[in-house]
Parts: C-alpha cells; structure tokens; sequence
C-alpha cells in the first residue's frame, strides 16, 4: 500500500512540476486525473443546475492561480479537495442554506473563512493569525498521522474505529460503544491507550511544535476533529478502494473500508468510490475539454 501512495505522489509532483512549467498536456492529465472525484464531491454538496461543474472550475482555477505556493510535501489531492470545499463553502453561504441536511459527517464545516472584524484589526494580524493556524494544525497532524498508522501498521483496525468515533466524530464512550457493539470499558481502554501514544508522540516533537500544541490559543481551526477532517487522516488510499469496489479486499480491511464509508460517511472517500465506480464509462469528454479549456489560459497568465 504504501508503494502505491508514493507512485501516486511521485506522478502528482511531475504533473505539478511540469505544469509550472506551462505545460498544457500536463495540466489535461491533472483535470482527467482529479475531475471525477472532485466532481462526485461537489455533487453531493450543490443541487442547483450546474453548480457542482463550476465548483470544479472554480476549484482548478484557483489551484493555477495559487501553484507558486503550493508546497510539494503535501498531498495534491488534499489540496485540491479543500479549494473545492472552500468554493462550495462560498457557493453556500451565499444561498443562505449552509445548514441543509445531506448525508456526510462534515456537512456543515464548510465555511469560507472569513474573518471577523471585531477580533481582527489589520490584515497583518490576520496573516499572523493563520501561520500560527497553520503551524498547530501541521503539528497535531503529525502525532495524530502517526497514531493512525500505527493502528493500521498493527492491523488493529477495530481500535482505529473506536478512535475515529471518538477522536473524529466526537462521540461519547458509551455511545461509541453502541454503535460498534462493543463493551463501553474495552472503548475506554482503547481511548486511554490512545491518548497516552498521544502524549508520547508529542514529547518526541521538537520544542518549538511541542508548544505550539500547548500554547493557550490554539485555534478553533488546529482541533483534531478539523485537522483530521481537513488533512484526511483516515482516508483510503484510491487502491483500496479499487479493491473495495472489486470486493477484492481482505480482512480486516475490507470492515474498515465499509466502516469508513458507511458508519463515518467520509464524503471524499465515497466521492472517490463513486468515481472508480465510473471508470469504465468516465464522465465524459465534454466535462474534461470544458474544465480544460476554461482553465487552460490561466497557465500563461498565473503569477509565479
């Protein structure tokens, strides 16, 4: 699996790197590659006539407009799914219905982020305000990527459903519990084990990230809930999915991977099931020449 995943980033990063280049071939490769589960996506956000493609076309022209700084360390994907979230955000706020009720966990974490002028002054505190956002957010994601992989180096999948439940959705014990048909002691046991890896992972942490984690502001945006949502922790990679679409997957994987998507409703791993369930028949050249040529003139015209 892992193989896969640094396959997947290797060509990722040639794509982005020839792409700042003005490549327009590579660009075509980079919507076809990312269009149908962006599209999947936004579609089971936006219901109006039209609204999930220009989501989509929002989201690849920010992308051209933001590449010079886009750090290659981090997940394309992951990238390119949070402008689509922002711009969905945007889109409904707008319609004044951010509070409609469609499946998915993370239904109503789609703001834009604007920030709010009685709490800050100038643009400058603002942009010190997201760095330090940003700095917290990256440091818990490393403690709590590391847990993740643990559980999943240990194949102890079924204590990772517990610390999903309880880390990332946020439900109590007990109610954990019930949902997994599991005794609400052995729930406890596996949170406190958690917690104390937690805690060790930190201490491991340079001084300066070691505080940033303890420092008494941390923002609402740097919780685990929003930095396991917003950096995917959990998330399938594509080639478990294929395989889950297969019904080629083994256990305990293939639990998991029914847990993930069905018990959590992670909407970008159904986003992605959803487009490997397409692949033979794709979603259409129209959509691909459309969000290409709408796009492709910005390659020219970015800032670098």
């Amino acid at each position: 699996m892992g193989d896969a995943l640094s396959d997947s980033n290797n060509a990722d990063q040639f794509l982005v790197t020839a792409i700042r280049s003005g490549d327009q071939r590579a660009w075509r490769q980079l919507i076809d590659r990312y269009q149908g589960r962006l599209l999947a996506f936004a579609r089971t956000r936006l219901r109006g006539p039209g609204e999930a493609e220009d989501a989509l076309q929002e989201t690849l022209l920010g992308f051209v407009t933001s590449l010079a700084h886009f750090d290659e360390s981090r997940s394309l994907e992951t990238y390119l799914f949070a402008i689509l979230r922002y711009k969905i955000g945007e889109v409904l706020t707008k319609k004044n219905r951010r509070k409609e009720v469609i499946t998915g966990f993370d239904v109503d974490d789609d703001s834009p982020g604007i920030p709010d002028p009685a709490s800050v002054e100038t643009p400058s505190q603002f942009a010190a305000h997201h760095e330090l956002t940003r700095q917290q957010a990256d440091a818990l994601a490393i403690i709590l990527r590391k847990l993740i992989e643990e559980f999943r180096d240990r194949d102890k999948l079924d204590d990772l459903k517990v610390i999903e439940l309880l880390f990332y959705v946020g439900l109590r014990n007990k109610e954990a519990g019930e949902r997994l048909g599991r005794d609400e002691k052995a729930i406890a046991g596996v949170k406190f084990r958690a917690l104390n890896r937690l805690r060790e992972y930190l201490d491991e942490l340079p001084t300066e990230e070691r505080n940033l984690l303890g420092n008494a502001s941390v923002s609402s945006e740097a919780t685990v809930s929003h930095v396991w949502r917003d950096r995917r922790l959990s998330c399938l990679k594509r080639s478990t999915l294929g395989s889950h679409v297969l019904g080629v997957l083994d256990e305990p994987w293939a639990s998991y991977a029914a847990f993930h998507i069905e018990e959590i409703g992670c909407l970008m791993c159904r986003a992605n099931l959803e487009d490997l369930s397409r692949e033979s028949e794709r979603i259409g050249e129209d959509v691909s020449d459309r969000m290409f040529q709408s796009s492709v003139g910005f390659l020219s015209r970015r800032g670098n």
